[in-house]
């Protein structure tokens, strides 16, 4: 029975390996995802999101609390009246960064993980070779190299 029907799957799984890294785009996506990280890598340093954080909640958050009580002092100070526009953005700027604040502090050991990854240019490789492998085996299955073949003859063994 001929078997080569069963290395025709294995082909055309190769040849998908071998083509979807690019056709996703997976090379430039890669080194995207490779500059953003290096990008962020000063910022998710535990002492700096330590840093950020000490800031929202130890001067912002004061702050914003002051600025509060302002208000009604505003009527009174015409130099307090200017900055009126600055302060009401105040409460929304921290309701606004308080989510990136907290998103920091949570994925400092996230970011480190992702950071501890191999290059992420080499992701298209641990697609493309083992896929360039399959369509060379399948290939070779299916289409074998021309050249003698030797049988193995049994020498006829003598009736006991």
């Amino acid at each position: 029975m001929d078997r080569k029907y069963l290395w025709w799957p294995i082909l055309f799984i190769g040849l998908a390996l071998v083509i979807a890294p690019f056709a996703l785009s997976l090379p430039s996506k890669a080194s995207a995802g490779e500059r953003m990280l290096n990008n962020f890598q000063p910022i998710m340093a535990p002492a700096s999101v330590q840093t950020t954080a000490d800031y929202y909640y130890k001067t912002f958050v004061p702050l914003g609390q002051l600025v509060n009580q302002m208000g009604p002092m505003a009527a009174q100070f015409p130099a307090l009246k200017q900055a009126a526009p600055v302060m009401a953005r105040v409460q929304p700027g921290l309701t606004h960064y308080k989510l990136l604040v907290d998103t920091m502090q949570a994925n400092v050991q996230n970011y480190k993980d992702v950071n501890s990854l191999p290059s992420f240019r080499l992701f298209t490789w641990f697609f493309v070779v083992p896929g360039a492998l399959l369509v060379l085996l399948s290939g070779w299955a299916l289409y074998p190299p021309a050249g003698p073949r030797f049988a193995h003859i049994g020498r006829p063994h003598p009736a006991a």
